[in-house]
């Protein structure tokens, strides 16, 4: 299935259409706000079955896999924002300085206006509407550009949204680097970007240069650290389970394991019961076991089995695009195994005597979206979490972070910039506006040019 790229004049048309119908204010009002979201949910629910054929078309998710990755946290979502968006849209007020004594102030959250949403493969559905979310919640528009990856997925989104809104209020615009291009040169009022770090630049530098506000979701290798007091049959179940979701294609998947040389040999054995358990003795034939996005990306994994040496799995298949649940023990740091973003079921394992030694490799590279730590010591816990930055994470669990609406996700440093989810989506799509309402029954003179005593009062007041 090919996609057509979208002209630069249909999308400055598009993008017009959008700001005339923001213009006119009809976004504004909480109550159109929840009836929009309350339709958005019957929609998704109306295309259960057309999400899971699509994806099985794309990526061969599993229906299981899908309702829990991709249908069901967008429901649960909405659900959760209808339940707080009046508490949220409300404006707060705040406590008056002294220096302002008789006045009121509070700050009021307003919508940005017409917002440009650019999804990724990995998760087609999940993270092109996920943010529609929060941008619908807060009053904006939204312009929502799937990824070219996933074409049956791509045009699925297009009729499920371009058949059943509003196009001034939500619209897909399908197509490829020529059409990402196109969109990126118009004033949006509001940029979010789900997907690598170099695109994310790419879009940033795009921006900037007419100052559009941007929020990046991006990647990098998230870290799992495995302590010598750690569960490890129950480590390396929940660890498989953030590795191999998606055969791996995950921008908060474990990227590389540093384990206690102690529990190394236990964890693979404990490993591999999992990927048994999970797909079998051939998880290349499970239909539960989903399959690498294209050609370029299949290749690019299987060049990393020979990084090092393979511990356990390492077996592929060409003609489905699967690659087995691999561990692996890389030559060194500097193979590319160990540079690049994996996104992938191959799995890195490092052993460590000292956990000095991992913080210091952790902390010397760029700050990771996730980090996942396996102990039962809060000392470990403590120290990890004190000492590294990264973007959010879990402690004995993997992925989990991600879907709890009241956490917000997100990076830090070339990991991304803002997060969503909750209450966090509504602030990321609001612009919340300081307002002093000053009272009319007195003025205090001495703060003019020529009131008196103006510099010792103002000296008392502000010190």
């Amino acid at each position: 299935m090919i996609i057509e790229e979208a002209s630069i004049e249909a999308v400055e048309s598009r993008l017009h259409q959008h700001k005339q119908f923001f213009k006119s204010g009809v976004t504004r009002p909480i109550q159109y706000r929840k009836d929009l979201l309350e339709k958005f949910s019957a929609v998704i629910k109306n295309h259960e079955a057309e999400i899971i054929d699509a994806l099985k078309k794309d990526l061969n998710k599993s229906e299981m896999e899908t309702y829990a990755t991709e249908i069901g946290i967008l429901l649960e979502e909405i659900r959760f924002v209808l339940k707080n968006i009046d508490e949220w849209a409300e404006p707060k007020k705040v406590k008056t300085a002294k220096t302002h004594i008789g006045s009121k102030s509070y700050t009021v959250p307003e919508p940005y206006g017409v917002t440009l949403i650019i999804a990724p493969w990995n998760y087609p559905i999940q993270l092109a509407l996920a943010p529609v979310i929060g941008a619908i919640a807060a009053g904006n528009t939204a312009i929502i550009k799937p990824s070219e990856l996933t074409p049956s997925t791509s045009a699925l989104l297009a009729e499920m949204i371009n058949t059943h809104f509003d196009p001034r209020q939500l619209f897909v615009i399908e197509g490829g680097v020529e059409t990402t291009q196109h969109l990126l040169k118009q004033p949006f009022d509001y940029i979010f970007f789900t997907g690598s770090v170099p695109v994310g630049k790419v879009v940033m530098e795009a921006a900037a240069k007419q100052l559009i506000p941007v929020t990046l979701e991006l990647g990098g290798k998230s870290p799992c650290i495995v302590d010598e007091t750690a569960d490890i049959p129950l480590a390396a179940k929940r660890i498989a389970f953030g590795k191999v979701t998606n055969a791996g294609q995950t921008c908060i998947a474990p990227d590389y394991l540093f384990i206690h040389k102690s529990k190394i040999d236990e964890f693979i054995t404990e490993f591999k019961k999992t990927v048994i358990e999970f797909y079998g003795t051939e998880p290349l034939k499970s239909e539960k076991f989903g399959r690498i996005v294209n050609e370029r990306h299949f290749n690019r994994l299987t060049s990393y089995l020979e990084d090092g040496e393979i511990l356990l799995g390492g077996n592929v298949d060409a003609g489905s695009l699967k690659v087995e649940p691999t561990l692996m023990k890389p030559r060194d740091f500097t193979v590319p195994v160990m540079r690049d973003e994996i996104f992938g079921p191959v799995f890195p394992v490092l052993e460590y005597e000292e956990l000095d030694e991992v913080i210091d490799f952790v902390t010397e590279r760029p700050k990771p979206l996730a980090l996942y730590l396996f102990t039962s010591n809060p000392i470990t816990e403590e120290k990890i979490n004190g000492s590294i930055s990264y973007g959010g994470g879990c402690v004995n669990d993997t992925l989990m972070h991600i879907v709890t609406p009241y956490l917000p996700f997100g990076g830090v440093g070339e990991s991304g910039i803002g997060n969503y989810h909750g209450e966090s989506s509504f602030s990321t799509f609001s612009h919340y506006k300081s307002i002093l309402k000053q009272t009319t029954k007195f003025d205090l003179s001495f703060r003019y040019p020529s009131g008196r005593f103006g510099m010792q009062i103002i000296k008392k007041l502000l010190k």
